[in-house]
């Protein structure tokens, strides 16, 4: 008899209350977003798709000076240094394997020349493993290209700090 009393509850009492959370939310604007048109923002502090600045000039501004490699501690990134006509140091090649990386930013931060950058971009999936190896071509910023205003945060830190800025 009790199970009979249980059950008529439930009817009467648990099943209104399911349909009113159910109704509810029916009315409530839906949080998705229409994902290939509108991205979600993501916060200022994340760290996505790495790249490489350039100078005002069109010049790398990467010197190959090693230290974001000695600062990765996934060993996620692989250089060889060269020699422009000019006589100054550039990277022959300059490789970040992304299975490695962490994102953590230390490359971004041990950058004396702030050549390498990691940005807001997300989107960077691929089907094979070596399309997760960028080289320094994949990874050269467009030249003229518009000021990001997280590196201008990233210089102004760098100046409170002590961080003699080495721009041509």
């Amino acid at each position: 008899m009790k199970e009979v009393i249980k059950a008529i509850g439930n009817v009467f009492i648990s099943m209104p209350k399911g349909l009113f959370v159910t109704f509810k939310h029916l009315f409530i604007k839906p949080v998705t977003l229409d994902y290939p048109k509108q991205k979600n923002p993501m916060s200022p502090r994340y760290r996505g798709k790495h790249y490489l600045e350039r100078y005002d000039d069109g010049t790398e501004r990467c010197v190959c000076c090693g230290l974001c490699a000695a600062a990765c501690p996934a060993d996620a990134i692989y250089m060889e240094p060269d020699e422009t006509e000019k006589g100054e140091r550039c990277a022959k090649v300059y490789e970040i394997n992304l299975l490695r990386c962490i994102f953590c930013g230390f490359c971004e931060e041990a950058c004396p020349e702030e050549a390498i950058f990691l940005g807001q971009e997300y989107e960077f999936s691929a089907g094979d493993r070596d399309s997760f190896i960028w080289t320094k071509e994949e990874m050269l910023v467009q030249h003229p290209r518009k000021d990001n205003p997280l590196k201008r945060v990233i210089r102004r830190v760098r100046k409170v700090y002590g961080v003699t800025d080495k721009v041509k």
